[in-house]
């Protein structure tokens, strides 16, 4: 038998093997497969080389998306000496509410949870008398009852080192009614609560799924880019009619042109927003932060400080009974003659159980936070 003859045969005498056919798979799976290769070589590289890439999530519904970054936090060239010294802070990147919480917003959080503010609830004197000398008479029942402090324009010219000259305990008065009793919020949906107290910002931002945003955070995101200016638009100081930011018109605290058309608070976007596109960063209310207040939180800070969430408890020499946070940002009654604390840095205390008619608040979201969920 010749070879070729022998090779046929052997052919033929061969079982052919049996290859198992490959189902194909469905479309999504061929889709999915590719992304899912992507997305874990994006992780293994954000993760080798310490960068932090953008997901395609999106924002927060209402929310900014605040980029990371180093700034000098502070000032040293200014007359407050609880801004100084400058410094050098980082904060990492965090989504902040484009505008301060509004009337209507905070209104669904009170219809959703059933929450009283604490400029609702009549004072607890055995708290309230922790805050004052031991021999301080317990004030008459007619004076312990629910409200809050109210701006009152006095009628004529007064020393703005008395800031009793024009504020005013009102009982009533809270977020529902501003002016107190006979005050409403007809066309103030849009307007930013008030009355509003450190404990009520932090009740609806938990609700929200939020949280306050720290002194760093807040101010770093006011600047919106704008390295070492003196406000959130640049160096020049704003005028009565130059359509910056709410603040006071005229002279404080008896006058008030209302050249913008504003007595007190203005509705959120109003006025330009800030490079990052947030709004009010400047003027309307002072706005919560979560930090505890202490005049000389900067001092002793070296180098450059990564996220700070400034001191673990609350003290001023001037008012040392009262537990104070930080608020930011100024109101419709700052002004240049008088307090010019609309400036990116600048800063105060307020007791943290107090609502008052110029202090509302805005929320932020961590970027980990929002990617992790």
């Amino acid at each position: 038998m010749s070879a070729k003859n022998r090779e046929r045969r052997a052919k033929k005498q061969t079982p052919t093997a049996v290859v198992p056919a490959v189902p194909t798979p469905p479309w999504w799976r061929r889709v999915l497969r590719p992304l899912v290769y992507l997305a874990l070589l994006t992780a293994a590289f954000g993760a080798a080389y310490g960068v932090t890439l953008l997901t395609r999530r999106g924002n927060p519904p209402g929310m900014v998306a605040v980029p990371g970054g180093e700034f000098v936090m502070g000032a040293d060239d200014l007359r407050h000496r609880n801004e100084m010294p400058a410094h050098k802070a980082v904060v990492s990147p965090f989504f902040m509410d484009q505008t301060e919480v509004t009337n209507a917003q905070f209104r669904a959080f009170v219809d959703a949870t059933g929450y009283v503010t604490t400029a609702e609830k009549p004072p607890d004197w055995e708290v309230m008398k922790k805050q004052f000398p031991p021999e301080t008479p317990r004030p008459p029942a007619e004076k312990l009852v629910a409200g809050s402090m109210v701006f009152t324009p006095p009628a004529e010219a007064v020393p703005t080192s008395d800031m009793a000259r024009w504020w005013t305990w009102t009982p009533g008065a809270c977020w529902k009614h501003p002016e107190g009793p006979g005050s409403d919020l007809a066309d103030r949906d849009e307007h930013p609560v008030v009355h509003v107290s450190w404990d009520d910002a932090t009740a609806y931002a938990l609700w929200a799924g939020k949280r306050l945003p720290t002194e760093a955070e807040w101010e770093y995101a006011a600047r919106g880019g704008l390295a070492g200016k003196r406000y959130v638009w640049g160096d020049e100081p704003a005028t009565d009619t130059d359509g910056r930011a709410n603040i006071w018109q005229g002279t404080f605290p008896h006058l008030n042109t209302k050249a913008d058309g504003w007595d007190r608070t203005a509705p959120v976007r109003r006025y330009p927003p800030n490079g990052y596109g947030l709004y009010d960063m400047a003027g309307n209310v002072w706005e919560w932060c979560g930090d505890w207040y202490r005049p000389n939180t900067y001092i002793g800070r070296v180098g450059v400080t990564t996220d700070p969430t400034g001191p673990k408890t609350s003290w001023d020499p001037g008012e040392a009974s009262s537990q104070r946070r930080v608020t930011r940002g100024g109101s419709f009654l700052c002004h240049a003659s008088y307090c010019e604390s609309y400036r990116p840095s600048a800063r105060r205390g307020t007791p943290f159980d107090t609502g008052m008619s110029h202090i509302g608040f805005r929320c932020v979201i961590s970027k980990t936070v929002w990617d992790g969920r």
